[in-house]
């Protein structure tokens, strides 16, 4: 078991009808995918047609300061607004699909781009699937 599930097992109150294994997966996805996308970023930085992947770097680094900011909504459950967890969680699937779109341009040439686009397609399927479960 994660710390994640942990957490999410010893909140106080009831977290409601939420699906906390979706919830779990969601959250760890999330903080997963900005860690990769922050790497991938750096390491793209390193190449040296670095003016080429300079979209590919902008993707990564917006993709991993929302994918934070998803992981950290979604870890919080005092107060709860489902209103605005939908809101945080289509536009992280949004994000991770056009940053795993992008890096998948440069996969062939660069690994860390092939890895960083199955960071963001896991987490962009698992806030779909967290979406699909809030109702």
């Amino acid at each position: 078991m994660t710390h994640v599930q942990t957490m999410l097992d010893t909140y106080p109150k009831d977290l409601g009808d939420i699906d906390k294994a979706k919830l779990a997966d969601c959250i760890r996805a999330c903080f997963e995918c900005a860690q990769t996308c922050t790497a991938c970023a750096d390491a793209c930085l390193s190449e040296d047609m670095v003016a080429e992947l300079t979209k590919c770097i902008r993707t990564n680094l917006d993709c991993a300061d929302i994918c934070v900011t998803t992981g950290n909504t979604l870890s919080r459950h005092t107060g709860y607004d489902a209103n605005v967890t939908r809101a945080v969680l289509e536009a992280c699937r949004t994000v991770c699909k056009a940053c795993a779109d992008e890096c998948e341009r440069h996969a062939s040439m660069h690994d860390h781009c092939r890895v960083c686009a199955e960071a963001c397609r896991r987490c962009e399927q698992a806030c779909a699937e967290l979406l699909g479960s809030l109702g």
